[in-house]
């Protein structure tokens, strides 16, 4: 699928792998609507780009939320090609922690936002996309997000484990049923990547996780992901698969 004009919406648009991939996205020619909870920092984003993207200040885990939000899409652009799912969190706590069990209430929210998030977008997504003509032989195009946290979680890490292999699993299920609809599914499941939240640790924190990387050594940059995101949407063979981005690191205990 070619990217140039087409329509593509970005979940977690406002920071980090979502806003790179919006951004590379609009360069490579495309109409992108940014979705993300903070306002504030998706409307900023959405100034800085013009008028070739749009924001939406949008709950991905509530259904009214989301399908107004799909409604909405079809009337003001007419169809859907690109969905990309970034929007996550990834809180870490012990099962047996200092202060006690790990709190069932994190972990329900962790699954509610990664997991029935990026269910909840992609299967309305799916919806407007099955519907409409084909262009480039394909109706749509949708990448989620894991982690390699998904293969080899942390101490720590349980609950976002748990989630990001949620999404690892529905990859090939997914791929298999909308094919009959010519829309393709893939997941990218990152490493070390520097977002805003590993910018904010002191740099030696920084150099130490750069250097767990066996090669290149050192962290992955978030347009890096969002050129592997391009790539997929461009390449037609691409689809039912998870691809690591992760320069060969295998995560070890903690």
């Amino acid at each position: 699928m070619h990217i140039q004009g087409k329509v593509a919406v970005v979940t977690g648009g406002a920071s980090g792998l979502g806003e790179a991939t919006a951004r590379y996205l609009m360069t490579q020619g495309a109409q992108v609507v940014l979705v993300d909870l903070n306002a504030e920092q998706g409307q900023a984003v959405q100034a800085q780009l013009g008028d070739q993207a749009r924001f939406a200040s949008l709950d991905v885990t509530q259904e009214p939320q989301v399908a107004a939000f799909f409604e909405q899409l079809k009337q003001q652009e007419g169809r859907l090609d690109i969905l990309v799912n970034c929007a996550g969190i990834a809180p870490s706590a012990k099962v047996l922690g200092r202060d006690g069990l790990h709190g069932l209430s994190l972990f329900q929210k962790v699954l509610d936002i990664n997991v029935t998030g990026t269910f909840n977008m992609l299967r309305f997504a799916a919806q407007v996309m099955a519907r409409q003509e084909l262009q480039d032989q394909e109706r749509g195009v949708i990448i989620n997000t894991a982690s390699v946290a998904a293969y080899e979680g942390q101490i720590g890490q349980t609950a976002y484990a748990a989630s990001k292999g949620a999404i690892v699993a529905m990859t090939l299920p997914l791929a298999r049923e909308l094919a009959r609809d010519a829309i393709r599914v893939m997941t990218i499941a990152p490493g070390i990547m520097h977002t805003p939240m590993i910018a904010a640790m002191p740099e030696h924190v920084q150099q130490a996780l750069g250097a767990m990387v066996p090669f290149p050594n050192r962290l992955a940059q978030p347009d890096e992901f969002a050129k592997l995101a391009a790539h997929i949407i461009e390449n037609s063979y691409l689809n039912g698969e998870v691809i690591r981005f992760d320069g060969a690191i295998r995560m070890a205990a903690k």
